[in-house]
Formats: structure tokens, sequence, C-alpha cells
């Protein structure tokens, strides 16, 4: 099933009952290129910790730049693939919500990246790109063999953090956010910490165990550092599934 939201169609079938359109009590934001939710926030991040009448852009913020193909690296951050055949490879991940996506695929789409999605079992969707060349770096990037690992300079910066959180991000009231990473990725979990860590978000790792892999953000000055990297949720997120600003 195709869900591209690239424009490219008026042939193209539109979403299911499944996925329906944003309530439309939902915060409106403004649109970036390729249709995607854009945050109206270039007045409310600080990059250094301020009063609200004076925030400027967090710095790595997700509003602090224009999307770009490299940040699909939050997506391999958490429970995201990516896979070669030649001299291309697809990015796939697995999600648990109809409006994550609605949201993964708008953002591939402000990115130049057609995608689509099926569901699986139990009541998951799957998103996923084609094959194409664009991805190709990524993938030698994050690929050792077939073991999924961060480059050595992985850093996490908001449009990241916000692919990832769009994916794999789940509230845990009323203090606490979990960034879900991939259950057979255990070479990722120490470094994608350590990187959260470094973005001022150190986290608890939550083994299978205890409800995860996971990373648990706690604490209200992590979730507001947190919300002010990511930008406001998107329109079709519910509202308490995002992070807000205090």
């Amino acid at each position: 099933m195709s869900l591209s939201g690239l424009g490219d169609t008026g042939k193209a079938q539109p979403p299911p009952a499944l996925f329906p359109a944003p309530e439309s009590d939902t915060p409106t934001s403004g649109r970036r290129r390729g249709g995607a939710p854009q945050n109206r926030s270039s007045q409310d991040g600080p990059g250094q910790q301020s009063d609200d009448a004076g925030r400027q852009l967090v710095f790595f913020g997700a509003d602090a730049a224009e999307p770009t193909v490299a940040d699909l690296a939050g997506l391999l951050a958490g429970p995201g693939e990516v896979v070669r055949m030649g001299g291309t490879a697809r990015l796939s991940v697995q999600v648990d919500a109809a409006w994550r996506v609605h949201v993964l695929v708008a953002e591939l789409a402000s990115r130049g990246l057609a995608a689509s999605w099926e569901p699986t079992e139990g009541a998951r969707h799957a998103v996923r790109t084609s094959y194409t060349r664009v991805l190709k770096p990524l993938a030698a990037a994050w690929l050792h063999g077939t073991t999924k690992r961060p480059p050595a300079a992985f850093h996490l910066t908001g449009r990241r953090l916000r692919l990832w959180l769009a994916a794999a991000g789940t509230p845990e009231p009323p203090d606490c956010f979990l960034l879900r990473l991939g259950a057979d990725d255990k070479e990722c979990w120490e470094p994608i910490g350590v990187a959260l860590a470094s973005a001022g978000l150190a986290g608890t790792l939550l083994g299978p165990g205890w409800g995860g892999p996971a990373y648990r953000i706690a604490g209200r000055r992590r979730l507001a550092r947190l919300a002010e990297l990511v930008g406001g949720a998107p329109d079709a997120a519910p509202a308490d599934a995002w992070p807000t600003r205090p």
C-alpha cells in the first residue's frame, strides 16, 4: 500500500480509514516542503537556558535546519533498519500506531523519499522506503556486514530525535519518556546512550525484561530539554504522545 505524501499522484490510493486525518481540534502548525508538519517555533527554543521572552532556536534543535537524509539516522538510533542491495539501500521501521505512519511518511517525503506502508502482526505497521542510491551512504555508515552499529562520530540532533520519537517514543506519566531501541541491536544500545547524554538527555537503559529495550528519560528538566529539541507535536500525533515545553 502506498502512502507517499509526495504529491505525485492524483492516482494514488487515499489512506484507508485505519489512518484518519488529524482531528479538527488538533493545533494547526505551518507546513514545510513536501507537506510535512512544521512547527512555528522560531522564537521558542533556548540555545542556552533563558526566560521564555528571550528564547532562541535550540542549537541542533529540530527547527534549526532544513530536513536532510542524514536525519534518518534518528530512526536507526531506535528500531529502524537499513539493508543494502547492490548500490542501493532501503530504510524500514515498524511502528505501533497509525499516527506514526502519517508522521513518518510525511517526514520521508520532505526529504525526497517515497514511502509505503503495510499492516503487520500485533496491530503494528511497517513503513519503508524504496531501494535508492540516496540511502547508500547511510547504510555504509551504519552497517558492519549485516550488523547495525552507530558510526564513531554519531550524535543526536533535534531532527534525528524528532524522527526517533515519532517512530518509537512513548510517554510515561508524569515525568518520564521512553525512547525505544531495536530489540536485536545490542551493539547500538551503549553508544546511543552516550549520544543521548551528550545531547543533555542522559537516560536509564531498560532491558527487555524491564519494558525495554529503551532509554527512559526522566525528570521535568530533561523532558523540557527533549521538548525543546524535537519541536512541537506533528498534526497527526495525539496531544499526550509528544513532550511539551513547560
